[in-house]
């Protein structure tokens, strides 16, 4: 499990060596360095990003406001110079409240506290999905969605995630491994065909050479490990 994180600090020095810590803790990964609020704004709205380190004391757009502005709050761990803001921070659910200067082993502790909530968020979202006749409830944003079982198209795994394709709607995403997903799903409808994809056996309107069709413009390889099973299903429904 990696979690994606961010190093926000007007500071260059600092942000280097926030972000040079994030290096060294195996589960992390860096997404990116940011000098500024703004900068990971746009950072934020084209990556998936799970945890920030961020200062709060910076120009023009501080660190607590920027958070705060936030709908869809990555984990939070602020970073600075002034313990005034502690209780504040708190009050905004941030994991922890680091103070300048700050060493590799506060960082560590902090990262820790969030890898134990993403480990803790992720059991309770498994649990949550339960399979019933022809649905299942699937938690995505806080809430449950009903998902009726002939309506997939086919899910798709995005690292920490999967995410449901369906037949009318937008596609649901929530935090899950595929090979979990795929368990609660009756054999004889779907099927993995791919690392990153399980199909709805149902669905399936074209095959071309190796590759599933969907709606004339979504291409779903075969993987190799996956194309006897499938060759079978072929074979037994020409």
């Amino acid at each position: 499990m990696k979690i994606t994180c961010v190093a926000i600090d007007d500071e260059p020095l600092a942000v280097k060596k926030i972000a040079g810590y994030i290096q060294k803790i195996p589960f992390l990964e860096l997404v990116a360095e940011c000098r500024s609020a703004f900068e990971a704004m746009e950072i934020l709205q084209n990556n998936k990003v799970q945890l920030l380190y961020i200062d709060i004391n910076m120009p023009d757009f501080n660190g607590m406001e920027f958070v705060k502005s936030l709908t869809d709050k990555p984990y939070v761990i602020f970073t600075t110079a002034y313990s005034e803001y502690a209780v504040e921070g708190f009050q905004v659910e941030a994991v922890d409240y680091l103070l300048k200067p700050i060493t590799f082993s506060s960082v560590l502790k902090a990262a820790n506290k969030v890898k134990n909530l993403v480990e803790l968020n992720m059991n309770c979202q498994r649990e949550s999905i339960q399979p019933i006749f022809d649905h299942l409830f699937v938690k995505s944003a806080y809430k449950l969605i009903r998902i009726e079982l002939d309506q997939i198209k086919y899910i798709e795994s995005q690292h920490e995630y999967i995410k449901i394709y369906l037949i009318h709607g937008d596609p649901v995403m929530t935090q899950m491994s595929l090979k979990s997903f795929g368990e609660l799903l009756p054999i004889d409808r779907f099927m993995r065909v791919h690392r990153s994809f399980i199909v709805n056996l149902k669905r399936i309107s074209v095959i071309e050479r190796n590759r599933i069709i969907f709606d004339g413009k979504i291409y779903i390889p075969v993987g190799e490990q996956y194309k006897e099973k499938f060759q079978e299903y072929r074979n037994g429904n020409i």
